[in-house]
Parts: C-alpha cells; structure tokens; sequence
C-alpha cells in the first residue's frame, strides 16, 4: 500500500476526528474526560456532561422500562432516571457496593443518572492521545463510541454519552437541536 492511498473512514474513526475537529485553536486543544469503571474496563465521558457524582440509592423501581432503566431517584426536587451502564452494556454482574456511584448527567435539557462500578480520576487527553475505535459487534454501537484514549499503559474507551443517553432504546431524552 503506497503512502497516498486512502483509508476507507469507518463510524468509530469519524468519531475520534470528530473528538478534535473544532474552530481553529480548538482543534489542538487538549479535552477533559471523567474515567470510571465497569467491569475490568475504563471508560471515559466528557467532563462537561458531569453535573456531580453521588453514592449509589436504591432507586424508586418503575413498571415497563428496559432493565437497564432501574428507576428513578429524588434529586433535590428534580426525578432523575437511573441507568446501569453495566447492564446496559450486557456485562457480566452487576453487583451494588461501597464503590458504586451514580455519575449525575447533563444532557440536552435533562437530567439522567448512571450507575457506575466506581470513579477514578479526571483525565486531560491532547487530540494524539485519541486513537480510532475498531469496528466489531458490541453491546455498544460503534457511533456511540468517540475514541480510545491511550495514557501511558493505560487505555480509556470514550464515551459519546450524549448520544448513547439520546438513542432511541434508551428512550430518555430528545436528540438536541442543532
């Protein structure tokens, strides 16, 4: 293969351009990704989605939601709904301890919860960190992905939680106008 040939464009490689692509300086600008864990894995959202992290309440259970959906909370007078990201993710156990949160989201117009294993850190990732995402069956669409994040030895899947929150089987909130 010659070093002009073009490289066909996939979903998830669109995705991880789409994570640097930006107005001038923004294209270079380094971004800010809140890791956490579920599983043996780390995952990664925008920062600027995250509205606080909370310890993990029994939610209010509601009658026919997805199971992901495990029901809703009282957050300071605003009903947040509640999502398990590992089962969302069709992960093994979805087990309830100490180290479980719930990640409180700002999406579009809404509020919307996500139950994680457990929070690490707040990482700053430049556009040469983000590495495509290969194309694979997932429970995960590939569109919902941006990136791979790689820091040093280790490895971060990014996230576009804005999307993955607006899908259609979520069913929580309205795609935002653009």
């Amino acid at each position: 293969m010659s070093a002009t040939t073009a490289i066909p464009t996939t979903t998830a490689a669109a995705n991880a351009a789409k994570v640097t692509a930006g107005q001038g300086e923004a294209a270079t600008r380094a971004r800010e990704f809140l890791a956490f864990k579920l599983g043996n894995e780390e995952y990664g959202i925008d920062i600027l989605r995250v509205q606080e992290i909370r310890s993990y309440e029994e939610p209010t259970r509601l009658a026919n939601v997805p199971e992901f959906i495990r029901g809703v909370v009282n957050l300071r007078g605003v009903i947040v709904p509640i999502v398990d990201m590992r089962l969302k993710f069709r992960l093994d156990e979805a087990k309830y301890d100490h180290f479980t949160v719930v990640i409180v989201l700002n999406i579009g117009s809404r509020v919307v919860g996500m139950v994680v294993d457990s929070v690490s850190d707040v990482i700053t990732l430049a556009p040469e960190q983000l590495r495509p995402v290969p194309e694979f069956a997932a429970s995960i669409e590939a569109d919902h992905l941006l990136a791979i994040g790689a820091i040093d030895d280790r490895m971060l899947i990014l996230v576009d939680i804005e999307k993955l929150m607006t899908s259609a089987d979520m069913g929580l909130v309205e795609p935002a106008v653009q």
